[in-house]
């Protein structure tokens, strides 16, 4: 029984795999940036920082389970271009809901709200969902071996989890960081989009990480009431006559 459940999971241990798996995390982290600005904007729509926490924490638990049926059913989902179409318009609704929103006191559109938790959880798990219709596509081309992948998306989960946090506060502290975290989300959903239509379009993934960092560092520049600097003009000198 066990054998066959290893060699469904392609469990052949090697002296390669720790630096496999190591790759897979890392990748897990770095793609996981904008998936974790855009769960903490969403679960920051409860406007209670308790239920944020729970609705990250049950809404990443049901992540889990539906990240690791996708890794599993791969090879099967993989030949189906509906499953993209619809995360691709799953992400790009999140961005037309975000932008059409109503400008709060600070004259910033914020994501959606929720009148209770169990509204959040599953806007949650299905965006993370759909961002992992991106990122097992590119750990499964590092590795075949599924249990590799398993781990490292376990350990990326985890990590997940730790950068929303983070990001939770920091979107309270950020005047731009929101917006940025949406506009990062619509990057992935039109990467989705170019990959139904022709996957030669599609943009290569360093391209991708350096345009998200870069809308990030916009999303960092500047904080909550930071006072304007004032311009100051330059001193007239007379010219004696």
């Amino acid at each position: 029984m066990l054998d066959r459940i290893f060699d469904y999971l392609h469990f052949h241990f090697s002296v390669e795999a720790p630096i496999v798996l190591l790759i897979l995390i890392f990748l897990e982290a770095v793609l996981s940036a904008d998936n974790a600005i855009a769960l903490a904007a969403i679960a920051q729509g409860l406007e209670d920082k308790e239920l944020e926490r729970k609705a990250l924490n049950f809404g990443l638990v049901v992540a889990y389970v539906l990240r690791i049926t996708l890794i599993l059913t791969a090879t099967w989902v993989q030949q189906f271009w509906q499953f993209e179409l619809l995360g691709a318009a799953y992400l790009l609704w999140l961005v037309f809901q975000h932008f059409t929103s109503e400008e709060g006191n600070d004259d910033h559109h914020h994501g959606p709200r929720f009148n209770s938790l169990l509204q959040a959880i599953p806007v949650i798990a299905f965006t993370d969902l759909a961002f992992s219709l991106d990122s097992v596509t590119t750990a499964i081309a590092v590795s075949q071996e599924k249990w590799l992948v398993l781990t490292g998306a376990t350990i990326g989960i985890i990590t997940l989890r730790f950068m929303a946090g983070l990001f939770i506060r920091w979107l309270d502290e950020y005047e731009n960081l929101e917006d940025a975290g949406y506009i990062t989300v619509a990057f992935v959903g039109l990467r989705l989009l170019l990959k139904v239509v022709n996957d030669s379009l599609v943009p290569p993934e360093w391209l991708m990480i350096t345009a998200i960092f870069l809308i990030l560092g916009w999303g960092f520049s500047k904080r909550v009431g930071a006072p304007e600097l004032p311009q100051v003009e330059p001193e007239k000198t007379e010219v004696p006559k």
